[in-house]
């Protein structure tokens, strides 16, 4: 059983995410403490990209903190090998975009995900049927590539989606970017009856998922909940000092989530 296999089968996960480097790298490390700390079960680490086409307002203004702090790929990588070490049963997924990922190589980029103790990779700018370097040198290293499922995702095209998929299949409830919006309850639901009758690979849930009772709403159907954007502006209110109210703020979300699932 692997690091994300088990955190999902403990129940319904919660996952987050955070772009590494902001405000600056040396602040990150506290900040994924807290989310262990308040209950997360999955940590989403951004690497910050100078073109964030899916993300919203907020996540935007995180990568262009980080890249002005000067945030690097061997910074990202560093903190995630010392975030292994600190906590060595938690998963630890890296999202982004391909270009920093791809600019020494598939091969580079997996042997030191690999090295750095990553559980999986989210590149949301590579379409599955255009995967062919990125996703088997994932695989050949252990590492999950995780894939993305929208509400455009059809029948059609979902099995090219699910090809290869492992970890969790992030499905974006909305057709838009991070952080504005929320799809309706019941489109959600729907979507996931559909997924799941489909894979038997963990279906996580997020875009616009702000409050406990979203959260838990979403706990009741889903195998996970995705939570970004919030937790991103609360480190754009409070900076270096924004360990303790993310801690907090997932404390209430975690509660949450073991309530609609018990």
């Amino acid at each position: 059983m692997t690091r994300l296999s088990a955190a999902f089968a403990r129940g319904p996960a919660l996952v987050t995410f955070v772009t590494a480097g902001d405000p600056f790298a040396t602040a990150t490390p506290a900040i994924l403490d807290a989310l262990v700390a308040g209950g997360a079960d999955v940590i989403e680490l951004g690497m910050p990209f100078t073109d964030p086409m899916a993300d919203g307002p907020a996540i935007q203004a995180a990568n262009i903190r980080s890249l002005g702090a000067g945030t690097t790929t061997a910074d990202i990588l560093g903190i995630a090998k010392d975030f292994r070490e600190r906590h060595p049963d938690v998963p630890l997924v890296l999202m982004g975009y391909a270009n920093p990922m791809l600019r020494r190589g598939p091969a580079w980029f997996a042997a030191a995900c690999a090295g750095a103790g990553v559980d999986g990779v989210i590149c949301v700018d590579i379409p599955p049927e255009e995967d062919d370097a990125l996703g088997p040198e994932l695989r050949a290293k252990g590492v999950a590539p995780i894939r993305l499922a929208t509400p455009t995702t059809d029948a059609a095209r979902l099995p090219a989606v699910l090809d290869g998929a492992s970890g969790f299949l992030y499905y974006v409830s909305v057709a838009g970017i991070t952080g504005l919006q929320q799809a309706a309850q019941s489109s959600i639901e729907d979507a996931v009856a559909r997924l799941k009758a489909a894979t038997d690979v963990p279906v996580a849930v997020g875009f616009g998922v702000r409050t406990p009772d979203q959260a838990a709403a979403i706990a009741r159907v889903a195998d996970g909940v995705v939570v970004g954007s919030a937790i991103v502006e609360l480190v754009a209110q409070h900076g270096a000092d924004a360990a303790e109210p993310v801690r907090a703020y997932i404390a209430t979300l975690k509660t949450a989530i073991n309530k609609a699932a018990s």
